[in-house]
């Protein structure tokens, strides 16, 4: 018996023999990892880039730090700046229109004006007309004269017309001048208090904010042209300001789409800027971040 289970071992043996044996997954993980992370496996070269590529990363964690807390100043004063700007095209507008009424009434003036010249010239004419009437020879000069000093009568009753127009368009405008005058008045007293609120405000603030700033400068100074270009650019088109985020729960810090383990790994291990391909904004290793606390924190 124990003769038969010699030759079945050695039977099993001999037909396993030349074939690759296959790790567990637990088994496959843990070399993997093991040969990713082992500072032998690198060459300098390979840990200077890692290092450089860190290197960014936290300068651009750090400058978008700094500009969060700019963003949370600028949020305190809500939409007073927006506010204080409409309230003041509000009023540059309706002075405009102000100015275009008195126009409007110097125009219309004017023309008055002209009428009456007209009708005075009318009148003249009329008497004259009237006084060669009494010394006419025949009817026909004085049905001419006649004719004529009616189509003079008919040219001061159009003009009595246009006058009544013109003064009818004159009160028509004074009173929209009275209106907008009375808005304009109201419109000025909310913009001064708009802009004593967000004066108190920029005064609380300013002075953090300038020094953030100088932060933000010194920041932008140690970061290439190309990759602050990026981020700025990123910046500008995120809703949230938010250009370079971490991974939470697997998830983008921006958008929250979920990012794969491959990507995730690749990212631990700071041989390359990734982004994001749902937002493209730029993820930045958590374990980075972390140490950067800790060595403040020292």
């Amino acid at each position: 018996m124990a003769k038969k289970k010699k030759v079945e071992e050695t039977k099993s043996t001999e037909k396993n023999k030349g074939k690759e044996v296959i790790p567990t997954d637990n088994e496959q993980i843990v070399t993997q990892s093991d040969i990713i992370t082992s500072e032998t496996q690198r060459s300098p070269d390979e840990i200077a880039e890692e290092n450089t590529i860190a290197q960014k990363l936290m300068s651009l964690y750090n400058l978008q730090q700094i500009w969060s807390k700019i963003d949370k100043i600028r949020v305190v004063r809500g939409e007073l700046p927006n506010e204080v700007r409409d309230l003041e095209d509000n009023l540059e507008g309706m002075k405009t229109r102000i100015a275009k009424y008195y126009a409007d009434i110097e125009d219309f003036n004017n023309k008055i004006a002209a009428e009456d010249n007209k009708i005075l010239d009318s009148n003249i004419l009329i008497a004259r007309y009237e006084e060669q009437q009494n010394n006419v020879r025949n009817n026909r000069e004085y049905e001419s004269l006649t004719k004529e000093i009616e189509y003079q009568k008919l040219e001061i009753q159009v003009s009595e017309k246009h006058k009544v127009r013109f003064t009818a368009e004159i009160a028509k405008k004074q009173e929209e001048i009275t209106l907008l005058d009375e808005k304009l008045e109201e419109i000025e007293g909310l913009l001064q208090q708009k802009k004593n609120e967000l004066n108190n405000i920029i005064a609380d603030t300013e002075k953090e904010e300038k020094e953030l700033l100088n932060q933000v400068e010194i920041l932008q100074s140690k970061v290439e042209q190309r990759l602050l270009s990026a981020f700025d650019k990123i910046r500008t088109n995120a809703r949230n300001g938010l250009a370079i985020v971490l991974i939470d729960r697997d998830a983008c810090g921006g958008c929250f789409s979920m990012i794969p383990p491959q990507r995730q790994l690749d990212i631990r291990l700071h041989k390359k800027i990734i982004v994001c391909e749902a937002c493209g904004r730029i993820f930045v290793d958590r374990q980075l971040v972390e140490n950067q606390n800790e060595n403040n924190a020292e």
